[in-house]
């Protein structure tokens, strides 16, 4: 008897009971941690060629993974920045389009008809929580971060009392956590960033690898007022650098919530502020690994605009915009390109780099395909996944499109490598441009738009198309944070 045929015949039922029964797992879903520097210049971390304050982690974490050359914020302050970050809509369409403070703490509310990328993680099965500065609407508000989307929030609510690195109390939650040691400004024994890293890597330590987490980590360093413990980073820097103190606001007695306090060693310190952020980055590198989460995990490093110069600060001393033109508040390079970093083992190239041309509203899309959960639909932003690991499928954005909305209200576009600029914006929607090719000048030094006039209109164009009027948030009317 011939067996052969039986013995296909079976062999090909189990491959086929195989086929119907034990199909592959699918591969987890990431973990994915997203940290958000305040007021970090492109040029202030290692990987983009800073020299004079040290950034190990930061470095590593882009050395282990990819580099985005051409990355931007949502635009070049605070609050809208973050609004575009979480709502996947440039600042045209944003709910939130500048820093508005209402009473009696908390900035202007982002409405709950907005969709979040915390609220999209949330309902695709992930714990959500975030740990920093909110800034998007006071306790209670319909802007509270736990009612948009975050299981967990601890630090600032509010982004002006969060110019105070020792303040008298911060947020669990809706809780109000009175720091006793920093008690009506007149001690300063508790460093805020110190205890928000402490509750971030509580977070990560209780996390377990059946549960998919989504963490938004928006740090307050190195924003604003120029302090520091006086510990070993602050002592490697101290004596290094030529120093002209700054006379501010100081803690004690005549303390007001927003100000910034003096300082003898602004450039010592601000560096080690920056080396400081460093060490929560590696804090929660190690956190991760300990746990066993880091292989898959997606963390991506970046900052939310361009380098300040209040409180003592000097963005040229350390070249915190990395030789592009502007800082906060400009529209140029300078304050809206950002430091990005992302690292994900297995799935993104170590040493890698990219240069596609994506923003804050790129977040939100990206995020939820990742989740492998639906995106949005009537937003701005686009997937950057195939980007992240290396493939050349990836689909690329028409233009970019900016906003600012105080000094006169600003507008900027960036189609491809041509990149233009209306000042004075606010009731002047056929205001000239400034017109820049960034293949050639990054560092807009050349206004192009004398010979090519046509581009210049085109692009300014753009910008009438891209602004949408909001009552809330009209050109030219809003109080800086």
């Amino acid at each position: 008897m011939n067996k052969f045929p039986l013995f296909a015949a079976i062999l090909a039922g189990s491959i086929f009971s195989t086929n119907i029964f034990a199909q592959a797992p699918k591969p987890a879903r990431p973990n994915i941690v997203f940290i958000l520097a305040d007021d970090l210049g492109y040029g202030d971390v290692g990987f983009n060629g800073q020299k004079l304050v040290r950034t190990p982690n930061i470095d590593r974490l882009a050395r282990e993974g990819m580099i985005f050359n051409q990355f931007y914020a949502g635009t070049s302050v605070c609050a809208p920045s973050r609004s575009s970050l979480l709502s996947g809509k440039h600042t045209g369409h944003t709910y939130i389009r500048g820093n508005k403070s209402v009473e009696p703490e908390g900035q202007q509310p982002i409405a709950d008809s907005v969709l979040t990328v915390a609220e999209v993680m949330k309902k695709a099965g992930y714990s959500t929580a975030a740990f920093g500065k909110w800034g998007l609407g006071p306790v209670g508000s319909e802007g509270d971060p736990n009612k948009q989307g975050f299981d967990k929030f601890y630090g600032y609510n509010c982004q002006s009392l969060a110019h105070r690195y020792y303040p008298n109390h911060l947020w669990d939650n809706d809780k109000k956590i009175v720091l006793e040691a920093n008690k009506n400004l007149l001690y300063s024994k508790e460093y805020a960033p110190d205890l928000i890293q402490k509750q971030a890597l509580a977070f990560v330590e209780s996390q377990k690898p059946t549960q998919p987490f989504f963490l938004f980590l928006p740090y307050i360093l190195p924003h604003a007022e120029l302090i520091v413990p006086d510990d070993s980073i602050f002592q490697y820097y101290k004596g290094k650098f030529e120093e002209k103190p700054y006379k501010g606001a100081d803690y004690g007695a005549r303390a007001t919530s927003g100000g910034y306090t003096s300082q003898e060693f602004p450039h010592a310190t601000f560096a080690a502020m920056v080396t400081r952020l460093d060490l929560y980055v590696g804090q929660v590198l190690d956190k991760l690994k300990e746990k066993g989460l880091d292989k898959n995990t997606l963390v991506i490093f970046t900052s939310d605009n361009g380098p300040h110069i209040e409180g003592g600060a000097d963005p040229a001393f350390f070249n915190s915009s990395g030789g592009l033109r502007g800082v906060k508040r400009d529209l140029y390079e300078g304050g809206v390109r950002e430091p990005f970093a992302a690292r994900w083992p297995g799935m993104i190239k170590p040493g890698s780099k990219s240069d596609f041309i994506g923003a804050f509203w790129d977040i939100l899309p990206t995020f939820a395909e990742l989740a492998n959960t639906p995106s949005p639909t009537n937003i701005d932003g686009i997937s950057f996944t195939d980007a992240l690991k290396g493939k050349p499928t990836q689909k690329k954005h028409d233009y970019l499109y900016w906003e600012f909305h105080e000094q006169g209200g600003r507008q900027a576009v960036r189609q491809g490598n041509w990149k233009a600029v209306r000042q004075k914006a606010a009731g002047n929607p056929d205001g000239l441009v400034e017109l820049y090719d960034l293949s050639k000048d990054p560092a807009e030094k050349t206004n192009l738009t004398p010979q090519f006039p046509d581009k210049a209109k085109e692009l300014g164009q753009i910008m009438n198309k891209a602004h949408v009027s909001s009552a809330i948030f009209p050109f030219g009317s809003l109080a800086t944070n």
